[in-house]
């Protein structure tokens, strides 16, 4: 986590603002060396949701020794060129990409869960070494689906005032937790972000707000109600949400149909474009490895079909994270890659201030094929 101080200052009102900050912050600042292990290829900013500008990102990335980051956000690429700008400001080569839902409709998975916790015959899947001069051209593609997504957004809202007995208006309350305003997207956990600021104000923080979670039917581990008790933590809120998202989310939440664009469109955007559509494994969950997933299954059971409907389809990436698997999870997912001749990307996604930038799972040399990918992908990006 970055000094607060210096990131108020990368998280300024303006891209103007924030990239002056960081030419005179990175002037004055002795950066860690450069670890060649340590890449990152899924950060997500304030334009999806984090407590990162895309500016910041950059920052902190570089500030833990990575030696190469890429973006990525929820249904938009609308920071991009700032992260470009911020890592030319420092020096570091960078990659630019951005994450959706897809609908499994009219395929082999069509009704089967996959990657989604949240939802059955939609899959999380990642557009990543877009070229520069394609942003725009995704921008316009998702203005569509990002509104169709703030339509359920608004009706969730009202399904938050029912459930949990609070007044909330997704106009006043949650759009300004996002930067809808500036082309980003409104996701649940800005829907749950707007909920914790709420109870904060109800109840209060510490034994107020064990108290209040405890009437919502919230069962807190001890780590979270260390976390609850913790009132000089500047993030209390983003700690909030986070047991909020577990424990509250499937009360409220609405099935995404009209926000989804199918496979075979997704597909044939990443063709026009010039760009890599990765389906982003996930794997069952037990004991979590990270500590972060309650028990659930997924695609496991099923994997060589996910193979199957993605070859078919024409998809020929997998994006993973190399913590979140059992090594006999990995073993066999990274056989698949190379029995359908799969390009791997890695990317552990960031979007909580007690997160750090860096994977250390890669300092495995098992893993020397996902660094390379990420140069791969950043070389794709100016060729292009």
């Amino acid at each position: 986590m970055i000094d607060i101080a210096v990131l108020e200052q990368l998280n300024a009102p303006t891209k103007e603002e924030r990239l002056e900050n960081l030419k005179r912050i990175a002037a004055q600042t002795q950066f860690p060396p450069e670890v060649p292990q340590y890449i990152n290829n899924h950060i997500h900013t304030t334009y999806s949701f984090s407590p990162y500008s895309p500016t910041a990102a950059v920052y902190a990335a570089r500030m833990e020794g990575l030696c190469t980051a890429g973006i990525i956000d929820h249904d938009t690429i609308g920071g991009a060129r700032e992260f470009l700008e911020a890592a030319e400001v420092i020096g570091m080569p960078v990659t630019i990409g951005m994450e959706c839902r897809v609908s499994m409709k009219g395929t082999a998975l069509e009704g089967r869960r996959t990657n989604n916790p949240d939802q059955v015959g939609v899959s999380y899947m990642t557009i990543q070494s877009v070229p520069h001069d394609k942003i725009d051209r995704l921008m316009e593609f998702f203005q569509p689906y990002r509104e169709a997504r703030n339509r359920r957004n608004q009706a969730m809202t009202e399904k938050i005032c029912e459930v949990a007995g609070v007044e909330m208006d997704f106009e006043k309350d949650v759009l300004p937790c996002s930067w809808w305003d500036k082309g980003g997207s409104v996701t649940e956990r800005h829907l749950m972000y707007a909920l914790a600021k709420k109870l904060v104000q109800q109840a209060g923080k510490g034994e107020g707000m064990v108290r209040k979670l405890a009437e919502m039917g919230v069962t807190l581990s001890e780590k979270q109600k260390a976390q609850m008790m913790d009132l000089e933590y500047p993030f209390y809120e983003y700690d909030l949400l986070g047991i909020l998202k577990s424990a509250f989310v499937p009360k409220i939440y609405i099935e995404a149909d009209e926000e989804c664009p199918k496979l075979d469109q997704m597909v044939a955007l990443c063709k026009e474009i010039d760009a890599y559509l990765c389906y982003a494994y996930l794997g069952d969950v037990g004991d979590s490895v990270t500590g972060d997933k309650k028990a659930q299954k997924f695609e496991d059971d099923y994997l060589e079909d996910v193979f199957e409907c993605l070859k078919d389809a024409g998809v020929t990436c997998i994006t993973y994270m190399p913590t979140r698997n059992t090594p006999a999870q990995l073993e066999r997912l990274r056989g698949l890659c190379r029995q359908y001749g799969m390009f791997e990307v890695s990317g552990e996604d960031i979007n909580t201030p007690r997160q750090s930038f860096v994977i250390k799972a890669m300092e495995n040399p098992m893993f020397a094929n996902l660094i390379e990918a990420t140069w791969k992908l950043i070389e794709h990006e100016k060729n292009a």
